[in-house]
């Protein structure tokens, strides 16, 4: 057996306004200038995997706290709070340092006093000498001494992260098999994810064992499939510390993004009696954002009256435009309809993340690429690539060296990418495309 290490979860917690998006998107610049982000989501980034010092984990925006018109903070953002708390290693309390303390503030502060989980007190948009020293007011919260940061313009930032890093919990090594293949199921609240872990464990009937999973209360489940181990881990218990309200949706998929961060697959279920949601699409947005395999499963086949494959996969194309080459699966987990497809379809794809293809080989398809297409230009200065290898498989990644990669935009990036899989497949797994100058590390 060898152990995987689970990354623990940062949230950033305050009220509207103070900028943590701004902040969340500022530290993410440090790692995501390393390897591109991938194109084609159209949601709001709420993560982003942090690398600093050698420490990985993961951040979270919890969105803004919004006060009702008759108390500091309402129900709702009381559970926000909650839920963003009860998931989380490390809270980030992040407060704009030229409002001063606000009643929304100290009624945050209360109930972050009240839970076991180290805070860190950050006072924002200090951008200059005298900003910094107006953050001594937020002594009065409670949290030790402010850290006065601009996400804006990054001061104070890296001692930022140096704090964070030291409260982070030694990280849990969970016990995996050797070349396990990982599966995490993965989707909103009632579309059938426990009725679907269930199914498939029924209709395997080789449970291997039961081991606890990461330090939250998900149950790793293993299996025997076509006599190789491959690990379960169980998201179903997504409300399992009681119902959340509706305006927490967002806050949920926290235990989501755990579960994605460790699979190599994730199994995507969605609600055929419902349609696709936003939240659906922000969840495969994680999922491609963090370049895991995907099956898309569509549960509840059995309630749909005009089952005309076509069409639903045309529609659930058109909603999921940023991932075309995620297969598609319809099922009824209820009455075990189409689960038995579902294992041999996630190791198909899980077989195209450790495809492995020859630096010549590789080669000859982007020169034929290339020459069938205009390169990019700016100005005077066009576009070209000297080389391309792959660098890494599981998710595959490809290095293209090139004479100056800012004359990459999207549109060409994509026509890569499309003429890559054209003639390789990759089917249900994004590919990183990662383009350096020539010497670059």
């Amino acid at each position: 057996m060898q152990t995987e290490v689970v990354k623990p979860i940062v949230a950033i917690i305050g009220r509207q306004n103070v900028g943590k998006s701004a902040l969340l998107n500022r530290l993410a610049g440090k790692r995501l200038a390393i390897v591109e982000d991938l194109p084609g989501t159209t949601r709001d980034r709420i993560f982003a995997d942090i690398s600093w010092q050698g420490v990985d984990f993961i951040m979270v925006d919890t969105g803004g706290l919004v006060p009702d018109a008759e108390s500091p903070i309402d129900e709702g953002v009381n559970e926000q709070v909650q839920a963003a708390v009860v998931e989380s290693d490390v809270i980030v309390f992040l407060v704009d340092v030229r409002d001063g303390v606000t009643p929304s503030e100290l009624e945050i502060a209360d109930q972050l006093r009240r839970v076991s989980k180290p805070v860190l007190l950050a006072a924002n948009k200090a951008d200059n000498p005298r900003f910094e020293i107006a953050a001594v007011e937020f002594y009065e919260l409670g949290f030790g001494e402010p850290l006065p940061i601009s996400a804006l313009h990054g001061r104070g930032t890296a001692e930022l992260l140096d704090k964070v890093i030291a409260l982070l919990p030694a990280p849990a090594p969970v016990k995996v098999g050797q070349e396990a293949m990982k599966i995490a199921i993965v989707g909103r609240p009632n579309v059938g994810k426990s009725m679907l872990l269930n199914a498939l464990l029924g209709h395997e009937r080789t449970i291997v064992s039961e081991v606890p999973g990461t330090t939250r209360d998900a149950i790793d489940t293993w299996l025997d499939f076509r006599g190789e181990s491959v690990l379960l881990i169980d998201t179903a218990g997504i409300r399992r510390r009681g119902r959340l309200g509706v305006g927490v949706e967002r806050y949920s998929v926290i235990r989501a993004l755990r579960a994605i961060d460790r699979a190599d697959i994730a199994l995507l279920v969605l609600d055929a009696s419902e349609m696709v949601t936003a939240q659906d699409m922000h969840i495969g947005g994680y999922i491609q954002q963090m370049a895991k395999g995907v099956v898309l499963v569509v549960n509840k086949w059995d309630l749909v009256e005009d089952k005309n494959v076509a069409e639903w996969d045309r529609y659930i194309r058109s909603q999921f435009k940023f991932m075309t080459y995620a297969p598609i699966l319809y099922i009824s987990a209820k009455f075990g309809q189409g689960v038995e497809k579902i294992m041999g379809q996630a190791y198909e794809v899980y077989q195209e993340r450790l495809k492995r293809l020859s630096t010549s080989v590789v080669n000859n398809v982007v020169q034929a690429a290339v020459a069938a297409h205009n390169l990019p230009r700016s100005g005077g200065k066009r576009l070209k690539i000297l080389y391309v290898t792959q660098a890494e498989v599981n998710p595959p990644t490809f290095v293209f060296f090139v004479n100056d990669p800012r004359l990459i935009h999207f549109s060409y990036h994509r026509y890569l990418e499309n003429k890559l899989r054209q003639s390789f497949g990759f089917m249900g797994t994004p590919l990183r495309l990662v383009f350096k100058t020539r010497g670059e590390t």
